[in-house]
């Protein structure tokens, strides 16, 4: 009943944020076409629920081909442009998956959708779990690298600090949601993603390690090495 309540829940929500946030989207994509050559939308394939690929949609952050030359984007990546650096860094190059909301092919609140080729080579049994569900704009594993990641990802091979360093950290994060789950910690996931993002904007300080965090790992910083 309430995973049905979510799904309705996440459709509506997703269809009244495209109309109100619909000037900031269509100011997304001008700051594109003035910024970058090539098209507004970025559609990369990510793993879906049940290790399904899907497409999913973004605004275009890097110069085209960028991906080439690795599937993740490190600190002060030289592929991201000025206009993209905004939009990644108030996360409104993630707007566009609203679509694939309203499509049914991911929720409000859930895992990220991960690289396939990642997902296939370095999930393990436990970790893939988190794709037994839809994956979501939000989840703690998303917070907590938009607040702490640079510290994972600080070098000069962004994806092998990710799958080494950072990876099993953030699916601990998710695999921790995915226990305790409930409307209202969707709602509480929601709430910290936008405080995230405003704190970034008009502070300097780095919040603390999450509750995820700590319950999974302890109130010591777990090792990056």
């Amino acid at each position: 009943m309430r995973k049905g309540v979510k799904s309705v829940a996440d459709r509506l929500l997703a269809l009244l944020a495209l109309i109100v946030l619909s000037p900031v989207m269509l100011a997304a994509a001008i700051g594109i076409k003035c910024s970058s050559k090539g098209p507004v939308f970025y559609k990369p394939q990510r793993m879906g629920k049940g290790m399904k690929p899907m497409r999913i949609y973004k605004f275009r952050t890097m110069r085209v081909g960028a991906d080439s030359e690795g599937a993740i984007t490190g600190v002060h990546d030289s592929r991201v442009f000025a206009w993209g650096a905004i939009l990644r860094k108030t996360k409104i190059d993630e707007l566009p998956q609203l679509l694939n909301i309203l499509r049914g092919e991911m929720s409000i609140v859930g895992p990220r959708p991960e690289d396939v080729e990642i997902a296939e080579r370095y999930y393990t049994r436990e970790e893939r779990r988190t794709l037994d569900v839809l994956p979501g704009l939000a989840c703690p594993g998303s917070i907590f690298n938009y607040t702490h990641g640079d510290l994972y990802l600080d070098g000069d091979d962004a994806d092998d600090a990710y799958i080494h360093r950072f990876l099993h950290v953030k699916l601990a994060l998710d695999l921790y949601y995915l226990d305790h789950w409930s409307l209202r910690y969707d709602a509480e996931i929601v709430a910290r993603t936008l405080w995230a993002i405003l704190a970034a904007a008009f502070s300097r300080k780095r919040p603390p390690y999450p509750r995820e965090y700590r319950a999974v790992f302890g109130d010591g910083e777990r090792q990056k090495e």
